[in-house]
């Protein structure tokens, strides 16, 4: 079977066949095409002559290139890609034996205060700059994942009342308030900005210059671009902004539950990587209140 045929079967399957999410089939087909370039590359071009050695060959070519996770999504995308075309088409599974294990959860990367401070202090009053101050402030001022941002419609951002609603994954809904500053932002971008890119009639409530939805990619290469100009030499993501608004709550005394509702993870324990945090404060309560040490202080 030829590697375009089966590429093109295995695209109508995770698109309309299986109830994957927009983001993973995105992801899912990068993975693959990424691997059938590689495939072709090294003049295989029919699937039949894929084998495990071929497999492994590739995920340690690219392995320094990625985050075990990702690495891990790549893997999977393959063992997918082939489980399907094999069972489709009654062919050997090459990729039965192929594992990439994810790495255990790393405390997550996050600015300080003044960090953000230095990013949201970066962007002038032209157009294009308070566009791209109101994406990253309402990721950081709000914890919105980077797909989330740029899925938000008109209808889901109240101004008034400051509320956002926000669909996440699995499209389930949650509410979120938005700070002063950051509505003010938000504001200025609606009221400045917005009429001015409006050309299509979109109902997004982010668009670009040319009237178009904003795509993730834009979000993170601006990101990406702001943090070389403030020196600031962290590897920061739209992602871990969003690390840094659960982080900032926790800090300043939000419980778990709380995050968890504001961050809209589905499982108590996704939330529970911040509790590096909750230690870092019961330590300093302790220092700052248990009888024995407050005699020591004050000696």
């Amino acid at each position: 079977m030829k590697i375009n045929d089966a590429l093109e079967a295995y695209l109508i399957q995770i698109t309309i066949n299986e109830p994957k999410s927009q983001n993973t089939i995105e992801a899912y087909t990068r993975d693959i095409k990424d691997y059938l370039a590689y495939l072709k590359d090294n003049n295989i071009n029919d699937i039949e002559n894929v084998n495990y050695d071929i497999i492994n060959n590739y995920i340690t070519l690219i392995k320094d290139q990625y985050a075990t996770s990702t690495l891990a999504r790549k893997a999977n995308a393959i063992r997918t890609f082939h489980q399907f075309i094999s069972f489709k088409y009654d062919m050997h599974d090459p990729s039965s034996n192929i594992e990439v294990h994810k790495s255990e959860k790393q405390l997550p990367i996050f600015c300080t205060l003044q960090e953000i401070e230095q990013i949201m202090n970066y962007f002038d009053d032209s157009p294009k700059g308070i566009l791209n101050h109101a994406l990253l402030e309402i990721i950081y001022g709000c914890g919105l994942r980077v797909s989330e941002v740029c899925d938000l419609t008109l209808s889901q951002v109240d101004l008034e009342t400051k509320i956002l609603r926000v669909l996440g994954k699995g499209q389930k809904e949650r509410i979120v308030p938005i700070p002063e500053v950051t509505a003010a932002i938000l504001k200025k971008y609606l009221v400045v900005v917005r009429p001015i890119y409006s050309k299509n009639k979109v109902n997004y409530f982010f668009i670009n210059p040319k009237g178009n939805h904003i795509r993730t990619e834009y979000i993170e290469s601006m990101l990406k671009y702001v943090l070389s100009q403030v020196d600031i030499n962290k590897k920061i993501t739209p992602h871990k902004l969003r690390h840094t608004y659960a982080t900032h709550l926790l800090e300043n005394g939000c419980d778990l539950r709380s995050i968890q509702e504001l961050l809209g993870h589905a499982d108590i324990s996704t939330t529970q990587i911040y509790t590096h945090v909750e230690k870092k404060r019961l330590f300093e309560n302790y220092d700052r209140f248990h009888p024995k040490e407050m005699k020591g202080n004050k000696k």
